[in-house]
C-alpha cells in the first residue's frame, strides 16, 4: 500500500482495521469505560437491594447473577482493558519506539477481548447470566442450570487469549524496541511495572485457561474433574483459579503503581526517590505474587503447615509494598507539590491503599482468617486495594495523560469535584463494610434480617455507592465539556518522560527521529541539563509502517460464533465459526504484507509544522 492510499482510508474502516498502538489503546479505553459503567450499574443494583433488611427490590437469583457479573466484569472487562489502554498507548512512546513489536497481534488481542466481553454479557439476554460468583467455585459452577456458566467459561477463554497475546507483545516490545541509550534502569516506572505485570500475565493466565477448559469439558461434554461422586475433587478448581487469581491482583495493581510513580514526581517537581529500590520492589512483588495463592483457601482444610507457609509468604509481600509507599512519601518530601486532579488521586491513593494493605495483613493470619473468611470484612479489604489502588490509578492516569491522548485538557475544577465526591463515596461505601464483616454479615447474601445491627451500616454503604455513581457521571460531564481546552497540550505538566516530547496529536509513526536517551527521566534531563530538545539517534529518513488489517476482527468474530455453537450444542455452527477463524489465520499466513513507507519529505514536513 502506498503512503497516499494509507492516508485516504474511510474513518470507520480505519478504526476497524487499525494496527496503530495508539488507536488500539483508545479502543481499549473506550471498551473498558463501557464495561466499567456496566459493572458499576450492577454494583448499585446490589447496593439498592441491601439498603434495607428483607428487601425485595430484586430476586435472590438475579442478585447472584449481578454479583457474579459485577466481579467478573470489573476484573476482566473493565480494570484490565483500561490498564491495557494506557499500556498500549504509552509504552512505545515511553521507550522511544514507533509501535509495539507485533502490531497485528496487538489488534487481534483487542478484538478477542471485546468479543469475549460481549459474549459474556449476551448471557443477560439468553436465559440468565452466570450465578456462581466471579470465582465460579465448583460444584456450584459445574452444576449450575442453564447456560449462564457456559457463557462465563467461553467468554473468559476468548477474552483471556487476547490478554495473553497482549502480555507477550508488551514483553517483546520492552525487551527489543527501546530507543538507543535507554537501558532497563533508565525506563520509566510505568513501563517497568507494566513489564512485570506482563510477565505475570504470561505465567498466570495459562492456569486460568486450563481451569476453564476443564470446566468447559465438564459442563458441555460430560467429563468429570470436580464431581466428588465420580472421583473428582472440587479443590482442583480452587487451586487452578487462585494460582491465576492472586497474581491477577498484582497484574491490576502494578501498572497503577507505575502511574503513581509517573504522577507524583511530575507534580512534586522532583526525581522519584529510590528509583532502583522501586524497580526491585516491583520485581519482588511480581515474584511473591505467585507464592501466596492458597491464602484464599485457609478454610478448605489444606492443613496447618501449608496455612503457616502461605501466611508467612503473604505477610512478606507487605515489605516491598511498604518500600514503595515510603519512596512515594519521600518523593513528596520537600517537593513543590501541585494539587492537580491527577495528583489528588495519587495522594488519596496512599492512605487508602495502606488501609487496604493493613487489612490484608490481618487476613494473612490464618487463624484470624477463619473468622474473617466470607464476611464483608474481605469485601471491604479487596475493594480498598482494587479501587483504592487500581481505580485511583486509572483516574490519575486519565487526568494526567488525557491531553496527550485526546488533544485537550480536562477541566480541573470539575475534576476536583469528581475526586472529592468519588473519594467520599468510596470511603462511605466500604469503610463501614469492615464493621459489617466483624459483626458477622456474610458475603454474597441477597438479604438480611432486621434487628441484627446491620441496618444502618448497610444504608450508609448504599448512600456511598450512589455518591460514587454521581461522581462517575460528573467525570463524563467533565470529558464532554472540556473539549475547548486545547492550549498547551503537548507538555502541559512539565513532563519528565519521552511521551511528552512528541507533538499532539501524536503522529502515526510517533517519532520523526528515534530519540537518543542520555539519562533517567530523559526529557527532564534535556530540558534542564541540555538545550531543551531531545537528541536524535538517527537522521530523518523514510519510515516503515505496517498496513492495517481486518483479519484480527474476522479471527475474533469466528471464535465468537464458534462459542455459540458450543454453548447450545449446535456443532455445525461451532465448525463454521472455527472455519471463519482459520480462514483469517490462513490468509494472514500466505499473504505477503510488506507495509508501506512514509517518505522522508512528509516526515520533515510534519516535523516543521507543515511548512
Amino acid at each position: 500500500m502506498s503512503y497516499e492510499k494509507a492516508q485516504s482510508k474511510n474513518v470507520i474502516w480505519d478504526w476497524l482495521t487499525t494496527v496503530d498502538h495508539k488507536k488500539i489503546g483508545i479502543l481499549y479505553l473506550a471498551a473498558g469505560a463501557f464495561f466499567f459503567a456496566v459493572g458499576g450499574l450492577e454494583a448499585i443494583l446490589m447496593r439498592i437491594q441491601l439498603m434495607f433488611p428483607e428487601s425485595s427490590f430484586i430476586q435472590a437469583q438475579t442478585f447472584n447473577e449481578l454479583l457474579t457479573m459485577h466481579g467478573t466484569t470489573m476484573v476482566f472487562l473493565a480494570a484490565m482493558p483500561l490498564l491495557f489502554g494506557f499500556m498500549n498507548y504509552m509504552i512505545p512512546l515511553q521507550i522511544g519506539a514507533r509501535d509495539v513489536a507485533f502490531p497485528f497481534l496487538n489488534a487481534l488481542g483487542f478484538w478477542l477481548f471485546l468479543f469475549g466481553g460481549i459474549l459474556l454479557n449476551v448471557s443477560w439476554f439468553a436465559g440468565g447470566a452466570p450465578d456462581a460468583g466471579w470465582t465460579a467455585y465448583a460444584p456450584l459452577s459445574s452444576e449450575s442450570p442453564g447456560h449462564g456458566l457456559d457463557f462465563y467459561v467461553l467468554g473468559l477463554q476468548v477474552s483471556g487469549i487476547g490478554t495473553l497475546i497482549g502480555g507477550i507483545n508488551f514483553l517483546v516490545t520492552v525487551i527489543n524496541m527501546r530507543a538507543p541509550g535507554m537501558s532497563m534502569m533508565r525506563m520509566p516506572l510505568f513501563t517497568w511495572s507494566s513489564f512485570v505485570a506482563s510477565m505475570l500475565i504470561l505465567f498466570a493466565f495459562p492456569a486460568l485457561t486450563i481451569g476453564l477448559l476443564l470446566l468447559m469439558l465438564e459442563r458441555l461434554f460430560g467429563a468429570t474433574y470436580f464431581g466428588v461422586d465420580l472421583g473428582g475433587n472440587v479443590i482442583i478448581w480452587q487451586h487452578l483459579f487462585w494460582i491465576f487469581g492472586h497474581p491477577e491482583v498484582y497484574i491490576l495493581i502494578l501498572p497503577a503503581f507505575g502511574i503513581f510513580s509517573e504522577v507524583l514526581p511530575t507534580f512534586a517537581k522532583k526525581r522519584l526517590f529510590g528509583y532502583s529500590a522501586m524497580v526491585f520492589a516491583t520485581l519482588i512483588i511480581g515474584f511473591l505474587g505467585f507464592m501466596v495463592w492458597a491464602h484464599h483457601m485457609f478454610t478448605v482444610g489444606i492443613g496447618p503447615v501449608a496455612n503457616a507457609i502461605f501466611a508467612v509468604a503473604t505477610m512478606a509481600i507487605a515489605v516491598p509494598t511498604g518500600i514503595k509507599i515510603f519512596n512515594w512519601l519521600l518523593t513528596l518530601w520537600g517537593g513543590r507539590i501541585q494539587f492537580t486532579t491527577a495528583n489528588l488521586f495519587a495522594l488519596g491513593f496512599i492512605p487508602t491503599f495502606v488501609m487496604g494493605g493493613v487489612t490484608g495483613v490481618m487476613l494473612a493470619a490464618s487463624a484470624a482468617d477463619y473468622q474473617f473468611h466470607d464476611t464483608y470484612f474481605v469485601v471491604a479489604h479487596f475493594h480498598y486495594v482494587i479501587i483504592g489502588g487500581t481505580v485511583f490509578g486509572l483516574f490519575a492516569g486519565v487526568f494526567y495523560w488525557w491531553p496527550k491522548i485526546f488533544g485537550y485538557r480536562l477541566n480541573e475544577t470539575l475534576g476536583k469535584v469528581f475526586f472529592w465526591l468519588f473519594l467520599t463515596g468510596f470511603h462511605l461505601t466500604f469503610f463501614v463494610q469492615h464493621f459489617l464483616g466483624l459483626m458477622g454479615m456474610q458475603r454474597r447474601v441477597a438479604s438480611y434480617l432486621p434487628g441484627q445491627g446491620l441496618d444502618q451500616l448497610n444504608f450508609i454503604s448504599t448512600i456511598g455507592a450512589f455518591l460514587m455513581g454521581v461522581a462517575f457521571i460528573i467525570l463524563l460531564v467533565t470529558i464532554f465539556t472540556s473539549m475547548k481546552n486545547t492550549t498547551n497540550v503537548s507538555d502541559p505538566w512539565d513532563g519528565r518522560t519521552l511521551e511528552w516530547t512528541t507533538t499532539t496529536p501524536v503522529p502515526e509513526y510517533n517519532f520523526a527521529q528515534t530519540p537518543l536517551v542520555r539519562e533517567l527521566d530523559a526529557f527532564w534531563y534535556e530540558k534542564y541539563e541540555g538545550d531543551g530538545k531531545m537528541k536524535a539517534a538517527e537522521p530523518i529518513g523514510d519510515i516503515h509502517m505496517p498496513n492495517g488489517s481486518i483479519l484480527p476482527l474476522i479471527i475474533a468474530f469466528g471464535l465468537f460464533v464458534a462459542s455459540f455453537g458450543l454453548i447450545y450444542a449446535v456443532y455445525p455452527l461451532a465448525i463454521v465459526g472455527l472455519i471463519i477463524s482459520f480462514i483469517g489465520m490462513f490468509l494472514r499466513s500466505v499473504k505477503e504484507d510488506h507495509g508501506y513507507h512514509i517518505p522522508a519529505e512528509a516526515v520533515k514536513r510534519d516535523k516543521d509544522g507543515g511548512k
